[in-house]
């Protein structure tokens, strides 16, 4: 059987509320998320997304849908779905008229030291100076 493709949806969350929601400014961290429960699954992450506010009935939500490349869309809980998309609820329906799951990972956010959070603000503060988080 093959496996179920994910696409894995991450909030994009202004770097200054870096100290009040860390995970939220995190989104390497919430794609860790749902690849971990991906896995678990026995599925694979085939497409990770990274939204603020979008629209339920948007292209960029859909397309890899359309396509065949995506059998399902997973969030690392639902205050991340909540800021990724404008209505959680209208783009529930949209998945449940298509037919296609929404899950969230539900595990647990880690807990960031200061240390993590500093890397986090060092790979978001830093992209146009070239550097790539690694």
């Amino acid at each position: 059987m093959d496996e179920l493709r994910v696409a894995a949806i991450a909030s994009l969350t202004p770097l200054e509320d870096l100290d009040d929601d860390p995970f939220a400014v995190d989104t390497r961290g919430q794609h860790a998320m749902c690849a971990r429960w991906a896995a678990e699954h026995g599925y694979v992450v085939a497409r990770e997304l990274v939204f603020y506010g979008l629209r339920p009935d948007h292209y960029g939500l859909w397309s890899d849908i359309d396509a065949g490349q995506v059998d399902l869309f997973v969030a690392a809980n639902q205050r991340v779905l909540a800021r990724a998309l404008s209505s959680v609820e209208a783009f529930t329906a949209e998945c449940e008229r298509r037919g296609v799951r929404l899950e969230t990972a539900g595990l647990a956010e880690p807990r960031y030291t200061s240390a993590m959070k500093a890397e986090v603000h060092r790979r978001l503060s830093m992209p146009t100076a070239g550097y790539d988080g690694t």
